[in-house]
């Protein structure tokens, strides 16, 4: 599919394109839990399977700034802990998602939201202070988190469980998903370009004019950030995840 020439006339898919990179921004910044919305109006604009590749770049752009500004937060052990299971899980999703129909693709998309939205609900209720260190814990959510990554940009849910899970305060929090999301959207990247096939020279093309959004919600991210307290901030993450879970059931 030529991205370019599909969608160049529609005004409304570049509205919620730059509304969708803006929003991406800001998640990069810190503002977890937004990507939802970001996946939700890019599939709007572009399609379900097109999305997931034009996103990628803008994505490890966004990753570049949050690592380089959170960097001194980053807490490698849990990433260590966690990215093998995701890489796992990322091999798995570029099998699957490969030759998966466009109408299963979006409703696997939509699954996935409502069950990582469960599975925050159902962490945040339990109101423990213990700290899981089983393999059995990181092992089945990395894998779903690398499968969801991989089929539809979708890991955030599965990530905030593991990062909540772990009690990370709101700055560690951000600077050790950065560092994570950076390496598996590297990862992620020759997939979408030579299997796949949704990273092309149109697609790229859309990224440039779409970068000043992106720019633009990286440094607002930053400002609100700063202003939120840990404990508002999970109940952000929770509250964002499950506005987006349904708007894009209403697609």
């Amino acid at each position: 599919m030529n991205l370019s020439t599909t969608l160049e006339p529609s005004l409304m898919a570049w509205a919620l394109a730059f509304t969708a990179t803006f929003l991406m921004g800001t998640s990069k910044a810190g503002l977890k839990g937004l990507a939802t919305f970001n996946v939700t109006l890019l599939a709007l604009a572009f399609g379900a399977r097109q999305s997931t590749g034009l996103i990628i770049p803008l994505l490890i752009v966004g990753d570049i700034f949050a690592v380089i500004y959170y960097n001194r937060h980053t807490q490698w052990k849990y990433i260590f802990r966690f990215l093998p299971w995701m890489l796992a899980g990322i091999l798995i999703g570029a099998y699957v998602g490969k030759d998966l129909p466009e109408k299963e693709f979006k409703w696997g998309m939509v699954t996935i939201i409502f069950i990582s939205l469960g599975l925050l609900i159902w962490w945040d209720k339990r109101k423990s202070s213990s700290v899981p260190t089983h393999w059995l814990f990181a092992g089945p959510i990395g894998i779903m988190a690398g499968i969801c990554t991989m089929i539809g940009n979708l890991a955030g849910a599965f990530t905030n469980i593991f990062f909540l899970a772990m009690r990370l305060p709101k700055n560690e929090f951000v600077g050790t998903a950065a560092w994570l999301f950076f390496i598996t959207n590297l990862v992620k990247l020759p997939f979408h370009v030579f299997i796949w096939k949704t990273i092309t020279w149109d697609s790229l093309l859309i990224n440039l004019k779409l970068l000043p959004a992106i720019f633009l919600g990286l440094f607002s991210g930053v400002a609100i950030v700063k202003l939120i307290n840990d404990t508002n901030y999970k109940r952000f993450i929770l509250f964002v995840t499950a506005v987006g879970a349904f708007a894009m059931l209403l697609r």
